[in-house]
């Protein structure tokens, strides 16, 4: 039996007087589940996120939460009654509270034993027993985003929120927060929805994410199938990183890239279909970083035009013979010169084709 939804959006439509800002977005999550709408800042995700919290209005669709409907034209739950919990964007710590009030501030419906009890309960699982008395200004900025998130599960909310949370951090504390958040998140059962512009935020956390652009959700995928299988062009250069070749269809199964002829299921590229239509139909061909493995053995060459070091890797920018440009990510220990022609050859799992874009067509 597939898990109950906790959280549906359908058709939710949202403006700032006659500028529309989402249009006609729907998506849900099951109990349990970690979502995330990502995007560009302007796309419409934080208005998402006010939304589902009650504190904007719906202009068209509904919203549910727990089966119970929270928003729909004209009708508003307000936000202290949906039992949902938020991670604001700067914490929003009380600063004359120590971390322990700071917990507790929502739970004054509870008796005193009841609110240390889970206080200390929520202090051990997000690791800050130690650090009970004292004050924001005291600990850390990690520290203080995990005080943030103990307080919003402090009343056990239904549905947590969390906008752009870890947006005040550096980028290593960042990659390692967003895992921690995200096992805190798994270990109390929590349904929770993160809003961020950073793909590493969305990967780390997230089993669903919803790519934003211009107030529509292009695809709501997992993490895995928004990388290897994006379904517009918008998505496949809004995640990761990679380019564009141009290609041939031979057939259905097959596409000729300058690098060769990769084997694949194409979709549908022309209206007419392109098995065997012998027309030449033009396709683009989005190779990643991983899609070019170094070969010295291999006769097709490349040049060195762009290296940045990452440590354990190298992600190379080479030129091919046409002049066109392709990404490799390369073990650290092949440190090649600005310059040098390396050996390349593919490796491509998951080919990801479109029909070309009018400015290609036109060149």
């Amino acid at each position: 039996m597939p898990p109950a939804l906790l959280l549906d959006v359908s058709d939710l439509s949202q403006s700032y007087g006659e500028i529309p800002v989402v249009h006609g977005l729907s998506f849900s999550l099951s109990l349990g589940t970690i979502g995330c709408l990502l995007g560009p800042s302007g796309c419409g995700k934080t208005t998402v996120l006010r939304c589902i919290a009650g504190f904007e209005a719906i202009r068209e669709g509904s919203i549910r939460i727990a089966g119970c409907e929270v928003s729909v034209p004209g009708r508003s739950v307000p936000p202290e009654a949906r039992r949902i919990g938020m991670v604001f964007q700067d914490y929003a710590l009380f600063p004359h509270l120590t971390v322990a009030d700071n917990i507790a501030f929502g739970l004054h419906g509870l008796a005193h034993r009841e609110r240390g009890a889970r206080v200390a309960e929520l202090a051990e699982l997000v690791r800050l027993d130690a650090e009970l008395q004292k004050y924001p200004h005291e600990i850390s900025g990690g520290q203080q985003q995990r005080v943030a998130l103990a307080r919003a599960l402090a009343p056990r909310p239904e549905l947590l929120l969390l906008d752009e949370p870890f947006s005040n951090l550096d980028v290593e504390l960042r990659e390692q927060l967003s895992l921690e958040l995200r096992d805190i998140l798994k270990a109390s059962g929590t349904t929770a929805i993160l809003v961020t512009h950073d793909q590493h935020e969305a990967f780390a956390m997230a089993d669903e994410i919803g790519v934003l652009h211009e107030g529509r959700i292009q695809q709501w995928d997992s993490p895995y199938n928004l990388y290897h299988r994006p379904v517009n062009r918008f998505v496949a250069d809004f995640v990761g990183q990679g380019v564009f070749l141009p290609a041939k269809v031979l057939n259905s199964q097959r596409v000729e890239i300058e690098l060769g002829v990769l084997e694949c299921d194409i979709p549908a590229l022309c209206a007419r279909g392109c098995d065997d239509c012998g027309r030449g139909c033009r396709a683009e061909v989005l190779l990643r970083p991983d899609d070019i493995v170094h070969d010295d053995a291999s006769l097709k060459r490349a040049e060195v035009v762009h290296k940045a070091f990452r440590g354990a890797e190298i992600l190379y920018t080479l030129r091919l013979v046409s002049g066109r440009r392709v990404l490799a990510l390369v073990p650290s220990h092949h440190n090649h010169a600005l310059g040098e022609r390396i050996g390349i050859r593919l490796d491509v799992d998951h080919v990801v084709a479109f029909a070309p874009e009018a400015a290609s067509v036109a060149r």
